[in-house]
């Protein structure tokens, strides 16, 4: 029986946990920081409290990942932890949205960027009744299929793509960071007053704390291939641990650059910060500069989310959870090839939508319920399963599992009061599972009894 192969090294772990987390959000979600907070030093606060809290779930889930390195990650965990219907609940979301509308979201992304070079991409190609689709939106769905095809060819070839792609946008965030830095400093932007948000500052900050988590999504991708990773007992953890801290600190050096060249006004009004910065500094060539960077950090995070979620559909149908054709895997590439043209797919359908705020709440709600169960796998599996080897057991254990699970307890709430159609919304995506979850069993009894 042909499996799948472990071909990707710590060079490409670390380039998955750092290209998937690093995409447009850190071109992006200043706006919205800066709107809901109004200053500058809250913003970092922000930043902080966000990177804390990413940083915790990754050294949590580092020691999930070396004690049971199996494909789909969170799928795994949540399985032996609470039973397969709630690893089957985590693949349903992630294919349905959360995995498939982070893809989406990242390719509408990737087109708006390449609109700088290429304006026809925002005209409208397609107008049916409420279906209104742009140019660029077709363009997005092909960049899907071709990163599905990619990836369909070998995990080594994905993995390798990866770690080119990702080497590179680090490459050239560093250098916009240094030119926002070593740029003469404004003494007209340090005087400049702060916003004043038009909530409350529990609201605006929690609010803003969304904004930044969207930023962070991703560091627990690789937990995703585990299966795929060469010496994963230390592989792992190293990947999930230094990948989270070198996002955190690219992020931060990148917010004091913008933030001595724009003031908060400055950053409230536009939405591509980064390119806004760039335009006052370089003029014209600066910003189109971004867009080329953004466009690059976009394509890394792409080709890391299809590389990684193909593996969650693939694990639920190995184990009788979804169709069977997703559990195959390719005897010459040994990669789960239909899983990837699945997911691949319907993320091409959704990119139909080009709704990049509307996925905003919605993905981290539904997605943060789950990691919060995930990251309580630790305390059960303890206790259930102390006989599973621990190749790392969590730093600050039982604080640190305590803390995140504190500040997504504390993020849903808010979420719930303040976004109730959003948030119900993605509650109803993950019950709409269950049906499918009783078929597939039953189905899958069948089958096994058939043989």
């Amino acid at each position: 029986m042909t499996e799948l192969r472990r071909a990707l090294g710590i060079w490409a772990a670390l380039a998955i946990v750092i290209g998937t987390v690093i995409g447009s959000g850190i071109f992006r979600v200043p706006q919205a920081m800066i709107q809901n907070v109004g200053t500058v030093p809250l913003v970092f606060a922000v930043w902080v409290v966000g990177g804390a809290l990413s940083l915790a779930g990754a050294l949590t889930y580092a020691e999930l990942a070396a004690m049971l390195p199996g494909a789909g990650g969170e799928y795994v965990y949540l399985t032996e932890a609470y039973g397969p219907m709630w690893g089957f609940l985590y693949s349903w979301t992630q294919m349905s949205v959360a995995k498939s509308g982070s893809i989406a979201t990242l390719a509408t992304a990737f087109f708006e960027y390449t609109a700088h070079f290429i304006p026809v991409f925002e005209e409208v190609w397609l107008h049916a009744g409420p279906i209104s689709i742009k140019y660029g939106q077709v363009f997005a769905l092909v960049l899907i299929l071709a990163l599905g095809i990619i990836n369909y060819f070998g995990v080594r070839f994905g993995g390798g793509v990866q770690i080119a792609f990702t080497a590179l946008k680090v490459g050239l965030i560093a250098l916009i960071i240094l030119a926002g830095l070593f740029f003469p400093h404004s003494d007209a932007v340090t005087a400049a007053p702060p916003l004043v948000p038009h909530v409350s500052l529990f609201a605006g900050f929690i609010a803003a704390l969304v904004a930044a988590l969207w930023a962070y999504d991703g560091w627990n991708n690789v937990g995703m291939v585990a299966s795929e990773i060469r010496n994963p007992q230390r592989n792992l953890p190293l990947a999930l641990i230094a990948g989270t801290g070198s996002v955190i600190a690219i992020y931060m050096l990148a917010n004091w650059a913008y933030f001595r060249i724009l003031s908060p006004a400055d950053v409230a009004a536009h939405k591509l910060v980064a390119a806004e910065m760039m335009q006052r500094l370089y003029g014209p060539a600066g910003a189109a500069a971004v867009s080329i960077a953004a466009m690059i950090s976009i394509f890394a995070a792409l080709n890391g989310s299809i590389l990684t979620g193909a593996r969650i559909p693939y694990a639920a149908a190995r184990d009788g959870l979804f169709f069977r054709s997703a559990a195959r895997i390719h005897p010459d590439f040994q990669t789960p090839g239909v899983s990837i043209l699945m997911l691949s797919g319907w993320s091409s359908i959704l990119v139909l939508s080009g709704k990049y705020e509307e996925l905003f709440d919605f993905v981290i709600f539904g997605s943060w319920i789950l990691y919060a169960m995930a990251t309580a796998s630790v305390f059960v599996l303890r206790k259930k399963r102390p006989d599973l080897a621990r190749p790392y057991r969590t730093l600050g254990y039982p604080v640190v599992p305590f803390l995140f699970l504190t500040g997504a307890t504390v993020l849903e709430i808010s979420t719930l009061w303040t976004k109730p159609r959003e948030s119900f919304a993605g509650i109803a995506l993950i019950l709409l599972g269950l049906p499918f979850y009783f078929y597939w069993r039953r189905d899958s009894a069948k089958f096994r009894g058939q043989c």
